[in-house]
């Protein structure tokens, strides 16, 4: 590479949650001689926009408020052409799917698809979408074979895990096992990840356990719902909700366990944040999160309420496994899941699209003349 490369990770909002954290760790921690980053959103301003320009990221704005605009594809191919970057980077499904096209047709060298969450390959129509791409990221193994059954060839993945600042998120003073009976959850308030059986295993805790609380954090479309559940039944008083945060540690300071409840997933954020702070976890075995957890947590499969307060009354009433298995999660997370590893792992793979395109340029030049 003779300059810099233009990278540009085109996001639907930049909102609290897993993936616009995990996108603007890796924005922050590019090495600036190789690659500039930029975001662009199909919102306007969000949660986060403050901390990516903080960054010494550029940002910019398809829309004017929180909520994407029913229009937005029409000024995306303008904004493509204007920006011109290098290499795209669209992180979700609407700018999976219309960044991969505009962005195609508005002669983007290099896109670079992503697909994180358990419902992405059908979200994102990646049976016919993946050959607008030079390749897709994906999270977890599981993902990827999952990528393969909808027809993407294993040479057009590369499975690269989230990484976590384990500086950052790390265990409080006060060990978990030795604080009050709170479960906490902190994700994004939306079906996939089906808040209502962790809350309907909640009750049966409470049943066993009146001192319990399970402490939601997060936004989104289901709150509503879950709002109004936790007002008719009666473990709903021992539930508190709190809204998305950009600092997560002091919940995680807080809390005896993390329990997550999704019924699809790739390689969930929260996890590794949890665990890097000692907390032991209770997940559902879905997409990666066996292959995150291992013996940091314990798993029951989805949908199963009853396997779940089994394994939450389990952690609250147990301190010593409680300590041990927040200890194994914490030493996972040192062990596999480190932020130099992730960065370092695109930087060589934008590298490597990178020289493949300009070779290829050279190349039809060359058979031109």
């Amino acid at each position: 590479m003779t300059r810099p490369l233009r990278v540009l990770f085109l996001m639907e909002d930049l909102c609290f949650g897993g993936t616009q954290r995990q996108t603007l760790e890796l924005a922050r921690r590019l090495d600036r001689a190789r690659f500039v980053p930029a975001m662009l959103t199909l919102t306007g301003r969000t949660d986060m926009d403050d901390a990516v320009r903080g960054g010494g990221i550029a940002l910019g704005h398809l829309g004017a408020g929180r909520s994407v605009p029913r229009l937005f594809f029409l000024k995306l191919g303008r904004a493509l052409k204007k920006s011109r970057p290098d290499i795209l980077v669209p992180c979700t499904a609407l700018p999976n799917i219309w960044g991969r096209i505009w962005g195609r047709a508005a002669g983007v060298p290099v896109i670079v698809g992503t697909c994180r969450g358990g419902g992405g390959p059908r979200r994102q129509h990646e049976r016919l979408l993946w050959r607008l791409t030079e390749q897709i990221i994906c999270n977890s193994e599981a993902l990827h074979e999952t990528l393969r059954i909808f027809g993407v060839p294993a040479s057009h993945l590369t499975c690269i895990p989230n990484g976590v600042d384990a500086l950052h998120f790390a265990p409080a003073e006060i060990p978990p096992s030795a604080r009050g009976p709170i479960i906490l959850c902190v994700a994004r308030l939306a079906r996939d990840k089906d808040h209502l059986t962790l809350f309907r295993a909640f009750e049966r805790v409470v049943r066993r356990m009146p001192r319990a609380r399970l402490r939601i954090v997060g936004d989104g479309p289901e709150r509503a719902v879950l709002k109004a559940w936790a007002a008719n039944h009666a473990a709903g008083g021992n539930i508190d909700f709190f809204p998305g945060t950009a600092d997560v540690r002091p919940h995680y300071d807080d809390a005896r366990l993390f329990a997550l409840a999704s019924a699809r997933e790739g390689q969930p954020n929260v996890l590794l944040e949890a665990m890097a702070c000692g907390l032991p976890v209770c997940a559902t075995a879905v997409g990666g999160i066996p292959a995150l957890v291992g013996d940091g947590g314990l798993l029951s499969p989805a949908g199963d309420v009853e396997a779940l307060a089994g394994n939450c009354a389990r952690l609250l009433a147990e301190p010593s496994r409680c300590a041990a298995v927040g200890h194994a999660g914490r030493a996972r997370v040192e062990r596999n899941f480190s932020f130099n590893g992730m960065v370092a792992a695109h930087e060589a793979l934008f590298a490597r699209l990178w020289e493949n395109y300009a070779k290829k340029t050279a190349d039809r030049s060359h058979a031109r003349n």
